[in-house]
């Protein structure tokens, strides 16, 4: 799973020009990124998974939110979110899970483009 992350994120980069920092998809690496408002809630909800299934969600919905906290402004934050966006998207489709089609990510790309 970790080559088709790390292969996701490197095909997001190329497609969005993101070139801002990644904060790496681990327990620790969001933790670290959070904003201590949203820190709170990560760990909280981090405790009440009931099962591994939810995990995969969880770290994507956390790794954007992390994405968007270490920005250092508003612009910056609107491209981690595409970046996190298809970067996500990208892994899904790699792991065989659900996943955004290719017009609803190169319609993410192409906003992130006029930007």
């Amino acid at each position: 799973m970790a080559d088709e992350w790390q292969n996701a994120v490197a095909e997001a980069r190329g497609a969005t020009g993101f070139t801002g920092n990644v904060v790496q998809r681990t327990v620790d690496g969001i933790g670290a990124a959070l904003r201590l408002d949203h820190r709170a809630d990560f760990y909280t909800e981090l405790g009440a998974l009931a099962d591994s299934g939810g995990f995969e969600a969880f770290l994507n919905h956390w790794w954007t939110q992390a994405l968007a906290d270490a920005a250092p402004d508003e612009d910056v934050r609107e491209q981690a979110i595409d970046f996190a966006d298809v970067a996500v998207s990208l892994f899904a489709r790699a792991a065989g899970g659900p996943t955004s089609t290719q017009s609803e990510i190169d319609a993410i790309i192409t906003g992130a483009e006029a930007c």
